[in-house]
Protein backbone atom coordinates (compact mmCIF):
# COMPACT_ATOMS: atom_id res chain seq x y z
CA UNK A 1 0.00 0.00 0.00
CA UNK A 2 1.68 3.00 -0.85
CA UNK A 3 0.73 6.97 1.09
CA UNK A 4 -1.89 7.64 -1.45
CA UNK A 5 -3.99 4.72 -0.20
CA UNK A 6 -2.74 5.34 3.45
CA UNK A 7 -4.30 8.98 3.03
CA UNK A 8 -7.46 8.05 1.21
CA UNK A 9 -10.02 6.90 4.26
CA UNK A 10 -9.02 10.12 5.78
CA UNK A 11 -9.61 12.31 2.72
CA UNK A 12 -13.45 10.78 3.01
CA UNK A 13 -14.00 12.26 6.14
CA UNK A 14 -13.87 15.92 4.72
CA UNK A 15 -16.87 17.45 2.61
CA UNK A 16 -16.13 15.86 -0.90
CA UNK A 17 -15.02 18.85 -2.96
CA UNK A 18 -12.42 20.07 -0.22
CA UNK A 19 -11.09 16.34 -0.39
CA UNK A 20 -10.90 16.76 -3.84
CA UNK A 21 -9.10 19.53 -3.93
CA UNK A 22 -6.74 18.68 -1.13
CA UNK A 23 -6.13 15.50 -3.68
CA UNK A 24 -4.94 17.70 -6.24
CA UNK A 25 -2.67 19.67 -3.77
CA UNK A 26 -0.68 16.72 -2.72
CA UNK A 27 -0.47 15.16 -5.98
CA UNK A 28 1.19 18.36 -7.33
CA UNK A 29 3.57 18.16 -4.98
CA UNK A 30 4.16 14.67 -5.45
CA UNK A 31 3.14 13.08 -2.04
CA UNK A 32 3.07 9.46 -2.35
CA UNK A 33 3.70 8.87 -5.68
CA UNK A 34 4.59 5.15 -6.19
CA UNK A 35 5.91 4.07 -9.70
CA UNK A 36 3.77 1.07 -11.02
CA UNK A 37 4.55 -0.27 -14.52
CA UNK A 38 1.35 -0.49 -16.06
CA UNK A 39 2.07 -2.82 -17.88
CA UNK A 40 2.69 -5.37 -15.92
CA UNK A 41 -0.69 -6.88 -15.52
CA UNK A 42 -0.57 -7.83 -19.57
CA UNK A 43 -4.21 -6.21 -20.10
CA UNK A 44 -2.35 -4.48 -22.86
CA UNK A 45 -4.73 -3.31 -25.55
CA UNK A 46 -4.78 -1.53 -28.67
CA UNK A 47 -7.36 0.51 -30.23
CA UNK A 48 -7.91 -0.39 -33.82
CA UNK A 49 -9.63 2.86 -35.29
CA UNK A 50 -7.91 5.33 -33.44
CA UNK A 51 -4.76 3.49 -33.20
CA UNK A 52 -4.13 4.47 -29.67
CA UNK A 53 -1.89 1.82 -27.74
CA UNK A 54 -2.81 1.05 -24.23
CA UNK A 55 -0.12 -0.38 -21.68
CA UNK A 56 -3.49 -1.46 -20.13
CA UNK A 57 -7.10 -1.25 -20.33
CA UNK A 58 -8.10 1.06 -17.13
CA UNK A 59 -8.20 4.65 -17.60
CA UNK A 60 -9.26 7.71 -15.82
CA UNK A 61 -12.52 9.20 -16.57
CA UNK A 62 -12.23 13.24 -17.14
CA UNK A 63 -13.71 14.90 -14.18
CA UNK A 64 -10.64 14.67 -11.95
CA UNK A 65 -7.95 16.17 -13.40
CA UNK A 66 -10.02 19.31 -14.91
CA UNK A 67 -7.14 21.58 -15.27
CA UNK A 68 -4.23 18.82 -16.16
CA UNK A 69 -2.49 19.93 -13.37
CA UNK A 70 -1.70 16.22 -12.23
CA UNK A 71 -1.56 14.08 -15.40
CA UNK A 72 2.47 13.03 -14.58
CA UNK A 73 1.52 12.33 -11.07
CA UNK A 74 -1.53 10.19 -12.03
CA UNK A 75 0.14 8.33 -15.18
CA UNK A 76 2.38 6.57 -12.05
CA UNK A 77 -0.32 4.82 -10.36
CA UNK A 78 -0.48 2.40 -13.30
CA UNK A 79 -3.49 3.78 -15.23
CA UNK A 80 -3.42 2.45 -19.09
CA UNK A 81 -4.71 6.05 -20.11
CA UNK A 82 -5.61 9.53 -18.38
CA UNK A 83 -8.20 11.95 -19.66
CA UNK A 84 -8.00 15.50 -18.73
CA UNK A 85 -10.76 18.30 -18.56
CA UNK A 86 -13.19 19.28 -19.70
CA UNK A 87 -11.78 22.06 -20.20
CA UNK A 88 -13.64 25.59 -22.07
CA UNK A 89 -12.24 27.94 -24.05
CA UNK A 90 -12.75 30.72 -21.51
CA UNK A 91 -12.26 30.13 -17.61
CA UNK A 92 -15.55 29.82 -15.55
CA UNK A 93 -16.23 29.32 -11.87
CA UNK A 94 -18.95 26.88 -12.55
CA UNK A 95 -22.19 26.01 -10.78
CA UNK A 96 -22.93 27.50 -6.85
CA UNK A 97 -21.44 25.54 -3.76
CA UNK A 98 -22.29 23.14 -2.54
CA UNK A 99 -21.91 20.72 -5.64
CA UNK A 100 -20.29 17.47 -5.13
CA UNK A 101 -22.32 14.97 -3.01
CA UNK A 102 -21.69 11.46 -1.66
CA UNK A 103 -24.27 8.68 -1.29
CA UNK A 104 -22.04 6.50 0.67
CA UNK A 105 -24.11 3.29 1.22
CA UNK A 106 -24.13 2.74 -2.19
CA UNK A 107 -20.50 3.98 -3.59
CA UNK A 108 -21.66 6.86 -5.58
CA UNK A 109 -21.29 10.28 -6.35
CA UNK A 110 -23.89 13.32 -7.32
CA UNK A 111 -21.73 16.61 -8.99
CA UNK A 112 -23.32 19.57 -10.96
CA UNK A 113 -20.26 21.13 -10.98
CA UNK A 114 -20.66 22.98 -14.44
CA UNK A 115 -17.60 22.54 -15.87
CA UNK A 116 -15.40 24.48 -13.67
CA UNK A 117 -12.01 25.27 -15.08
CA UNK A 118 -9.23 27.81 -15.30
CA UNK A 119 -9.83 27.59 -19.23
CA UNK A 120 -7.75 25.87 -21.92
CA UNK A 121 -4.91 27.60 -22.54
CA UNK A 122 -3.63 26.94 -18.83
CA UNK A 123 -4.69 23.69 -18.94
CA UNK A 124 -2.59 22.65 -22.34
CA UNK A 125 0.07 24.84 -20.78
CA UNK A 126 -0.01 22.51 -17.19
CA UNK A 127 -0.24 19.43 -20.29
CA UNK A 128 2.95 20.70 -21.97
CA UNK A 129 4.93 20.64 -18.79
CA UNK A 130 4.54 17.22 -18.10
CA UNK A 131 4.36 15.58 -21.22
CA UNK A 132 7.72 14.40 -22.09
CA UNK A 133 7.55 12.28 -19.11
CA UNK A 134 4.08 11.00 -19.28
CA UNK A 135 4.02 7.18 -19.88
CA UNK A 136 0.56 6.94 -21.52
CA UNK A 137 -1.83 8.30 -23.83
CA UNK A 138 -3.33 11.31 -22.78
CA UNK A 139 -6.74 12.85 -23.60
CA UNK A 140 -8.24 16.31 -23.08
CA UNK A 141 -11.96 16.43 -22.83
CA UNK A 142 -13.57 19.85 -24.16
CA UNK A 143 -16.80 21.71 -23.66
CA UNK A 144 -18.41 24.92 -24.04
CA UNK A 145 -18.66 27.83 -21.74
CA UNK A 146 -22.03 27.99 -20.13
CA UNK A 147 -22.43 31.82 -21.33
CA UNK A 148 -21.29 31.24 -25.20
CA UNK A 149 -23.58 32.37 -27.61
CA UNK A 150 -22.42 29.65 -29.46
CA UNK A 151 -21.66 26.37 -27.92
CA UNK A 152 -20.35 24.45 -31.28
CA UNK A 153 -17.47 27.43 -31.85
CA UNK A 154 -16.63 26.65 -28.54
CA UNK A 155 -15.90 22.78 -29.42
CA UNK A 156 -14.09 24.04 -32.64
CA UNK A 157 -12.16 26.42 -30.67
CA UNK A 158 -11.38 23.39 -28.45
CA UNK A 159 -10.11 20.70 -31.51
CA UNK A 160 -7.76 23.52 -32.64
CA UNK A 161 -6.32 24.30 -29.17
CA UNK A 162 -5.76 20.45 -28.22
CA UNK A 163 -4.39 19.18 -31.34
CA UNK A 164 -0.95 19.71 -30.42
CA UNK A 165 -0.78 17.78 -27.55
CA UNK A 166 -3.76 15.69 -27.18
CA UNK A 167 -3.10 12.46 -27.80
CA UNK A 168 -7.00 12.16 -28.41
CA UNK A 169 -9.93 14.87 -27.88
CA UNK A 170 -12.86 13.59 -26.52
CA UNK A 171 -15.89 16.40 -27.73
CA UNK A 172 -18.45 16.47 -24.00
CA UNK A 173 -22.14 16.92 -25.43
CA UNK A 174 -23.15 14.74 -22.45
CA UNK A 175 -22.78 16.52 -19.06
CA UNK A 176 -26.22 17.55 -17.57
CA UNK A 177 -24.63 20.40 -15.51
CA UNK A 178 -24.48 22.35 -18.43
CA UNK A 179 -27.76 24.05 -19.39
CA UNK A 180 -28.42 23.10 -22.95
CA UNK A 181 -25.55 21.52 -23.75
CA UNK A 182 -27.30 18.06 -24.14
CA UNK A 183 -29.90 19.10 -26.96
CA UNK A 184 -26.26 18.82 -28.97
CA UNK A 185 -26.52 14.92 -28.86
CA UNK A 186 -29.82 15.34 -31.30
CA UNK A 187 -30.05 14.58 -34.61
CA UNK A 188 -30.32 18.27 -36.14
CA UNK A 189 -27.86 19.36 -33.27
CA UNK A 190 -25.43 16.72 -33.49
CA UNK A 191 -25.38 16.62 -37.43
CA UNK A 192 -24.67 20.59 -37.47
CA UNK A 193 -21.75 20.04 -34.09
CA UNK A 194 -20.34 17.42 -35.92
CA UNK A 195 -20.30 18.28 -39.59
CA UNK A 196 -18.22 22.05 -38.01
CA UNK A 197 -16.32 20.16 -36.03
CA UNK A 198 -15.07 17.83 -38.91
CA UNK A 199 -14.57 20.95 -40.83
CA UNK A 200 -12.42 22.31 -38.02
CA UNK A 201 -10.38 18.79 -37.69
CA UNK A 202 -9.57 18.71 -41.25
CA UNK A 203 -7.88 22.17 -41.03
CA UNK A 204 -5.34 20.52 -38.31
CA UNK A 205 -2.13 19.61 -40.04
CA UNK A 206 -2.06 16.17 -37.78
CA UNK A 207 -5.15 15.74 -36.50
CA UNK A 208 -5.85 13.40 -32.90
CA UNK A 209 -8.13 10.57 -32.74
CA UNK A 210 -11.62 12.05 -31.78
CA UNK A 211 -14.35 10.67 -29.49
CA UNK A 212 -17.46 11.61 -28.88
CA UNK A 213 -18.79 11.21 -25.05
CA UNK A 214 -22.65 10.13 -24.39
CA UNK A 215 -25.45 10.41 -21.91
CA UNK A 216 -26.80 7.38 -20.59
CA UNK A 217 -29.74 8.57 -20.27
CA UNK A 218 -30.95 8.78 -23.98
CA UNK A 219 -34.43 7.39 -25.05
CA UNK A 220 -34.21 4.23 -27.78
CA UNK A 221 -35.86 6.78 -30.10
CA UNK A 222 -32.98 9.36 -29.73
CA UNK A 223 -30.36 6.65 -30.13
CA UNK A 224 -32.06 5.61 -33.03
CA UNK A 225 -31.46 8.81 -34.35
CA UNK A 226 -28.14 8.98 -32.99
CA UNK A 227 -27.57 5.77 -35.04
CA UNK A 228 -28.41 6.65 -37.90
CA UNK A 229 -25.94 10.43 -37.50
CA UNK A 230 -22.73 8.20 -36.17
CA UNK A 231 -22.98 5.82 -39.54
CA UNK A 232 -22.03 9.13 -41.82
CA UNK A 233 -19.59 10.43 -39.21
CA UNK A 234 -17.23 7.25 -40.09
CA UNK A 235 -14.63 9.11 -41.87
CA UNK A 236 -13.38 11.19 -39.50
CA UNK A 237 -14.87 10.18 -35.86
CA UNK A 238 -12.86 7.80 -34.18
CA UNK A 239 -14.58 6.71 -31.11
CA UNK A 240 -17.96 6.88 -28.56
CA UNK A 241 -17.02 6.91 -24.75
CA UNK A 242 -20.12 5.51 -23.33
CA UNK A 243 -21.03 6.95 -21.00
CA UNK A 244 -21.11 10.17 -18.85
CA UNK A 245 -23.32 10.80 -15.54
CA UNK A 246 -26.96 10.23 -15.42
CA UNK A 247 -29.74 12.16 -14.20
CA UNK A 248 -31.79 9.57 -13.04
CA UNK A 249 -32.61 8.88 -9.29
CA UNK A 250 -32.94 5.06 -8.19
CA UNK A 251 -35.28 4.97 -5.26
CA UNK A 252 -32.77 3.22 -2.56
CA UNK A 253 -30.69 6.50 -3.10
CA UNK A 254 -31.55 8.60 0.05
CA UNK A 255 -34.38 10.82 -0.46
CA UNK A 256 -32.03 13.90 0.36
CA UNK A 257 -29.50 12.75 -2.24
CA UNK A 258 -32.32 11.91 -5.03
CA UNK A 259 -33.49 15.71 -4.36
CA UNK A 260 -30.02 16.85 -5.35
CA UNK A 261 -29.68 17.88 -9.12
CA UNK A 262 -26.78 17.12 -11.34
CA UNK A 263 -24.84 14.00 -12.63
CA UNK A 264 -24.89 10.46 -11.00
CA UNK A 265 -21.69 8.48 -11.00
CA UNK A 266 -21.08 5.43 -9.62
CA UNK A 267 -22.22 1.22 -9.32
CA UNK A 268 -25.87 2.91 -9.81
CA UNK A 269 -25.29 3.46 -13.41
CA UNK A 270 -22.97 0.64 -14.40
CA UNK A 271 -26.04 -1.25 -15.62
CA UNK A 272 -27.45 1.44 -17.82
CA UNK A 273 -23.91 2.56 -19.30
CA UNK A 274 -23.22 -0.80 -20.36
CA UNK A 275 -26.69 -1.32 -21.71
CA UNK A 276 -25.98 1.39 -24.28
CA UNK A 277 -22.52 0.53 -24.78
CA UNK A 278 -23.91 -2.90 -26.15
CA UNK A 279 -26.86 -1.27 -27.99
CA UNK A 280 -24.59 0.99 -29.86
CA UNK A 281 -21.90 -2.09 -30.30
CA UNK A 282 -24.62 -3.84 -32.38
CA UNK A 283 -26.22 -0.61 -33.97
CA UNK A 284 -22.69 0.04 -35.29
CA UNK A 285 -20.70 -2.79 -35.49
CA UNK A 286 -16.94 -2.21 -35.55
CA UNK A 287 -16.83 1.65 -37.17
CA UNK A 288 -15.73 3.15 -34.08
CA UNK A 289 -13.55 2.57 -30.87
CA UNK A 290 -15.52 2.00 -27.92
CA UNK A 291 -14.51 3.54 -24.43
CA UNK A 292 -16.57 2.18 -21.46
CA UNK A 293 -17.95 4.56 -18.53
CA UNK A 294 -19.88 4.39 -15.84
CA UNK A 295 -20.08 2.50 -12.32
CA UNK A 296 -16.97 0.43 -13.03
CA UNK A 297 -15.80 -0.25 -9.33
CA UNK A 298 -14.00 -3.35 -10.16
CA UNK A 299 -12.85 -6.04 -12.59
CA UNK A 300 -15.75 -7.66 -13.17
CA UNK A 301 -17.17 -4.84 -14.21
CA UNK A 302 -14.41 -3.95 -16.12
CA UNK A 303 -14.75 -7.46 -18.00
CA UNK A 304 -18.39 -6.54 -18.46
CA UNK A 305 -18.04 -3.79 -20.14
CA UNK A 306 -15.12 -5.07 -22.28
CA UNK A 307 -17.47 -8.24 -23.49
CA UNK A 308 -20.20 -5.43 -24.38
CA UNK A 309 -18.34 -4.23 -27.28
CA UNK A 310 -15.71 -1.78 -25.17
CA UNK A 311 -11.86 -2.15 -26.26
CA UNK A 312 -11.33 -0.24 -22.95
CA UNK A 313 -12.61 1.34 -19.80
CA UNK A 314 -12.55 4.25 -17.81
CA UNK A 315 -13.63 5.04 -13.97
CA UNK A 316 -13.15 7.80 -11.46
CA UNK A 317 -15.66 7.51 -9.07
CA UNK A 318 -14.12 4.25 -7.73
CA UNK A 319 -10.73 6.22 -6.84
CA UNK A 320 -13.11 8.21 -4.29
CA UNK A 321 -14.02 5.26 -2.44
CA UNK A 322 -11.02 2.84 -3.07
CA UNK A 323 -8.17 5.04 -3.10
CA UNK A 324 -5.58 4.55 -6.49
CA UNK A 325 -5.02 0.58 -5.17
CA UNK A 326 -8.26 0.19 -7.14
CA UNK A 327 -6.30 0.57 -10.28
CA UNK A 328 -3.84 -2.75 -9.23
CA UNK A 329 -6.84 -4.58 -7.90
CA UNK A 330 -8.93 -3.98 -11.21
CA UNK A 331 -6.41 -4.57 -13.41
CA UNK A 332 -5.54 -7.85 -11.66
CA UNK A 333 -9.15 -9.26 -11.45
CA UNK A 334 -9.39 -8.17 -15.04
CA UNK A 335 -6.44 -10.34 -15.75
CA UNK A 336 -8.34 -13.41 -13.57
CA UNK A 337 -11.39 -12.48 -15.69
CA UNK A 338 -9.81 -13.05 -18.83
CA UNK A 339 -7.46 -16.02 -18.20
CA UNK A 340 -10.77 -17.69 -16.63
CA UNK A 341 -12.46 -17.62 -19.78
CA UNK A 342 -9.01 -18.77 -22.00
CA UNK A 343 -8.35 -14.92 -23.36
CA UNK A 344 -5.02 -13.96 -23.55
CA UNK A 345 -5.57 -10.29 -24.44
CA UNK A 346 -8.28 -8.01 -24.44
CA UNK A 347 -8.65 -7.49 -27.79
CA UNK A 348 -10.05 -10.96 -28.00
CA UNK A 349 -12.46 -10.41 -25.32
CA UNK A 350 -14.23 -7.31 -27.13
CA UNK A 351 -17.65 -7.95 -27.94
CA UNK A 352 -17.72 -11.48 -26.88
CA UNK A 353 -21.04 -11.40 -25.15
CA UNK A 354 -22.77 -10.07 -28.63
Amino acid sequence: MNAADIFAPALRLLPAEAAHTLTIAGLKFGIGLPKIDASQWETATRLPKSGLVLPNAIGLAAGFDKNAEVCHAMSQFGFGFLECGTVTPCPQPGNAKPRLFRAKKQRAIINRLGFNNKGSEVALCNLARQKAELNCPVGINIGANKTSPDFISDYEHGLAAAAGLADYITINVSSPNTPGLRDLQYQGALTELLNRCETAWRKILSPPPVFLKLSPDLRQEDIDLLVNVLKTQGQWLCGLIVSNTSIARPDYLPAKLRAESGGLSGPPILASSTILLRTLRTALGEQFDLIGCGGVASGADAYAKIKAGAHAVQLYTALAYQGPGAIDAINRQLRDCLDADGYKTVSEAVAADI
